[in-house]
C-alpha cells in the first residue's frame, strides 16, 4: 500500500522519513563508499539518491522503512554506476584496439614535416635552442625541463612559446609560403637550403 499524497503535486519524501535519512547519513556514506571504493563518489551518488528520494518520496510505501527504501535506491544507483563504467570501459578498449591497427602517422608526419625545423632550431638563441630540443623534439614534459634548467614551470613555458614564436619567425624568413602551410609536402630545395 503507498502513502497517498492530499495534494499529487507535492511527491516529496515525508518529514519523518527525510529526518531518518539525514540522521543516517554517515551509515549510507560508508555503504557506498565500501561499494564505490571512493569518498567523492560516495557523496555524489548519496546527493543523487537524497534528490531522488525528495523527488519521487510518494514511492515509499507504508508498510517499509524509509532507510530501506534508501538503501535500495543506493544499490540501484550503485549498480548503474558500475554498469556506466563497464560500458565506458569497453568503449575505451575498443578504441585502443582500433589506434593500435592504425598506422603509425606520426612516424610519417615526421618524414613530411620540412627538415628546415631542426636545421633552423641552431640558429635560435642558445635557450630557444635549448628548450625546443628537450620539450619539442625530445618530448620531455615541461615540469620536468624547467627542474633540469633550474627554472620555474612558468618561465619554462615562457621561454617554449618565445622559442617557438621565433623558429616560426625563421621558417617564414626561410621557407615563405610553405611555412604558411606547414611545412607539409614542402617544396623547399634539400629543406630550403636552396
Amino acid at each position: 500500500m503507498r502513502i497517498e499524497n492530499q495534494d499529487q503535486e507535492d511527491p516529496a519524501l515525508p518529514q519523518g522519513a527525510l529526518q531518518t535519512l539525514i540522521a543516517n547519513k554517515q551509515r549510507l556514506l560508508a555503504f557506498l563508499q565500501h561499494r564505490v571504493g571512493s569518498a567523492e563518489l560516495a557523496a555524489e551518488l548519496l546527493q543523487d539518491a537524497f534528490v531522488k528520494g525528495v523527488e519521487k518520496g510518494h514511492t515509499l510505501r507504508e508498510d517499509e522503512s524509509a532507510l530501506a527504501w534508501c538503501y535500495r535506491l543506493l544499490r540501484n544507483a550503485v549498480i548503474d554506476r558500475h554498469r556506466r563504467m563497464s560500458v565506458e570501459r569497453d568503449a575505451l578498449a575498443r578504441l585502443a584496439q582500433e589506434l593500435d591497427t592504425l598506422p603509425d602517422a606520426d612516424r610519417d608526419l615526421e618524414r613530411e614535416v620540412c627538415t628546415c625545423m631542426s636545421e633552423l632550431v641552431v640558429t635560435l638563441k642558445p635557450e630557444y635552442a635549448d628548450i625546443l630540443r628537450r620539450v619539442d623534439l625530445g618530448e620531455t614534459r615541461i615540469d620536468r625541463v624547467a627542474a633540469e634548467l633550474g627554472i620555474t614551470a612558468n618561465n619554462a613555458t615562457v621561454r617554449l612559446h618565445r622559442a617557438r614564436q621565433a623558429l616560426r619567425q625563421r621558417l617564414e624568413q626561410m621557407c615563405g609560403v610553405c611555412a604558411h602551410h606547414g611545412c607539409l609536402n614542402c617544396t623547399c630545395k634539400d629543406g630550403c637550403s636552396g
